[in-house]
């Protein structure tokens, strides 16, 4: 008799949780297509400023492109192509729409989850005050390229940061390396790991002849935004994946020859100015290690907040106060 109410208590409590759980449902599904639809709203708007000239590093990186390429002619096309980025041309605002798309099929993710996060780190990423903090590489790529004459922002000065961090110069570009718009990390015939640079910007390797290597950059490289705050929302899970396969082929050959070597990201580089409270409020770049498995979910700076507002007025604002 007690054998059969076990059971029968047991066929309850399975059913309650069947009910409970069909009851709940899940809402992942709904909360992808809302921040994707935000997310469309908030790169309308974020296109719109750039046309309009609303954000600030926008419009340095103009200004700059145009005053460095008539004091060096030669550089003119490399400087052109980084002046793209002050408009929806750019490969930040092309990668930002290219994501969007590709995270509306759910095949591009291990699971929801993956998918989920994704969602929300596009609608940061779009957000004009954060976007504007992103633009500060670019800009100041340009600024280093004229050594010294046009002014860093949102970064103390080039020397400052070398000084601050034990950062080696890797010469003109260097903020825009690591970066999964501007180029991706090559094996060579060694196993070792260089940048290669996309198009235009190979430019960088030729004129200043210096190849960047994986290993040498990761415990020497001096701050970007990119790496040191905005990694998280500007890089995509199967990005992610790269980056961290990358990490591994680097650390195991180091573990053959008896050495250590950790992550590019597991020691964070001050020298970040200015920004907006959007970008100073964020997780830092370090918290996410670059040596988890490629194969692990892409996390999201923004799991804890299931909200959904759209920030755009208040963000016109602080970017127009060049914040």
């Amino acid at each position: 008799m007690a054998g059969m109410l076990m059971r029968v208590l047991a066929s309850i409590l399975c059913l309650a949780v069947m009910l409970s759980l069909t009851g709940c449902g899940d809402d992942r599904p709904a909360k992808i297509e809302k921040y994707q639809q935000l997310t469309e709203q908030r790169l309308t708007t974020l296109s719109t400023m750039l046309d309009d000239g609303q954000l600030r590093n926008a419009n340095l990186l103009n200004q700059y492109s145009t005053l460095l390429k008539q004091q060096k002619p030669d550089f003119a096309p490399l400087l052109d192509e980084l002046a793209k980025d002050a408009g929806t041309q750019g490969p930040m605002y092309s990668s930002l729409k290219r994501r969007l798309e590709e995270s509306k099929n759910s095949a591009n993710f291990a699971d929801l989850d993956q998918q989920l996060a994704e969602a929300e780190n596009l609608y940061q990423a779009a957000d004009p005050s954060l976007y504007n903090d992103m633009l500060s590489d670019p800009v100041n790529v340009v600024a280093d390229m004229s050594e010294g004459k046009l002014a860093r922002v949102n970064a103390i000065s080039r020397e400052a940061a070398a000084l601050a961090n034990s950062a080696e110069d890797f010469g003109p570009g260097s903020q825009l390396v690591g970066n999964p718009s501007y180029g991706s990390w090559q094996t060579d015939s060694n196993g070792m790991s260089f940048w290669a640079w996309y198009g235009m910007y190979s430019m960088f390797s030729n004129v200043f002849n210096r190849p960047i290597y994986y290993d040498r950059w990761s415990g020497n490289r001096g701050y970007s935004y990119y790496n040191d705050v905005g990694r998280y929302r500007y890089t995509s899970p199967k990005q992610a994946n790269a980056q961290a396969k990358t990490f591994e082929q680097t650390k195991k050959r180091f573990d053959s020859q008896g050495k250590r070597f950790d992550s590019p990201y597991a020691k964070p580089r001050t020298g970040a100015t200015a920004l907006s409270r959007e970008s100073t409020s964020a997780p830092k770049a370090n918290t996410t290690s670059a040596s988890k498995s490629s194969s692990s979910k892409f996390r999201s700076n923004y799991s804890k907040d299931s909200s959904f507002r759209n920030s755009s007025n208040r963000t016109t604002r602080s970017v127009r106060r060049g914040k």
